[in-house]
């Protein structure tokens, strides 16, 4: 399997020198790639009773400027948002930003996109919630557009462009696009429209959505192999002893991409985290679950 480290987002603080330290040393142990997570606006508390999830205090770095900076700073590790909440965002702009990446880093990005579940956002940014899943399959389909060609003429329901491109855009044309999310319209819309998918659950659970993954796909005349698969490892979530069945579930499944997260496990500083990735990493090499040599 190819193994990413998630970006500890909420818990790395604000100085570079911690953020460089942290991304190379995970390139130098081995790791496939980096995930990173995805908020623009964090909800203030004060006016909101019983407000669960990220708040105006959990720290993000923006993702586009985050992969920016990490282009420079590696080599090798693929680049992964996971996930980019898409319907939030002017499609045209998140093309070329997209692109952008995708060109400082030698074509190490891949995009995976989802929907978001905070109202709080969407109203700050000034776009809809209601119909931000259905609108999103029109995104994507402008972004492949305008990655693929020097000019672009796309008139949707929501999105137009008229005889206009981005440059520059992706030296292969493309750039892989997964979806996060785990309700029956997004299992539907990655059979028919993505390139992978982001799964958060365990191997266990995750068995019966893939069997509707791979259905779907069938009914849309796409072949599920051809349709990716990364699940996560939360370490905070899956006792030590338990990992590597865990991971051999997903495998089980299909899945040849894994992703490890480390916050929420009481770790202080930037080393602590390395630690444990390290740590993961070697013993998920000792079962056979990622070749050391493929990420040389």
């Amino acid at each position: 399997m190819r193994i990413g480290a998630v970006f500890p987002q909420t818990e790395i603080g604000s100085d570079p020198a911690d953020v460089r330290h942290w991304a190379t040393a995970v390139e130098d142990l081995g790791y496939d790639h980096i995930l990173a997570y995805d908020h623009v606006l964090g909800a203030g508390t004060d006016t909101r009773p019983g407000w669960t999830g990220y708040t105006s205090e959990s720290s993000f770095h923006e993702i586009f400027v985050l992969y920016g900076y990490l282009a420079a700073l590696t080599s090798r590790v693929e680049l992964v948002t996971g996930v980019l909440i898409l319907p939030q965002r002017q499609t045209a702009l998140v093309a070329k930003q997209a692109a952008e990446v995708d060109v400082l880093s030698g074509g190490r990005l891949r995009l995976g996109i989802g929907v978001g579940w905070n109202p709080v956002e969407y109203d700050g940014l000034g776009l809809s919630f209601s119909d931000r899943g259905i609108r999103s399959e029109e995104q994507i389909a402008l972004l492949r557009e305008l990655w693929a060609a020097p000019l672009v003429t796309f008139q949707g329901r929501w999105e137009q462009v008229d005889n206009a491109g981005i440059k520059p855009r992706p030296a292969a044309g493309a750039i892989p696009v997964w979806l996060g999310g785990g309700s029956d319209r997004t299992l539907r819309r990655v059979a028919r429209i993505g390139d992978g998918w982001l799964p958060q659950m365990d191997a266990v659970a995750g068995a019966e959505f893939v069997a509707r993954l791979h259905g779907y796909a069938r009914e849309a005349g796409r072949d599920p192999a051809a349709i990716g698969l990364e699940p996560r490892l939360n370490l905070a979530a899956v006792p030590a002893a338990e990992r590597v069945d865990y991971v051999k579930g997903w495998q089980r499944l299909g899945a040849t991409y894994l992703t490890v997260a480390t916050m929420g496990a009481g770790h202080v500083t930037v080393d602590d985290h390395l630690g444990v990735l390290a740590e993961t990493l070697t013993e998920l090499r000792r079962a056979g679950l990622h070749d050391a040599t493929a990420s040389a």
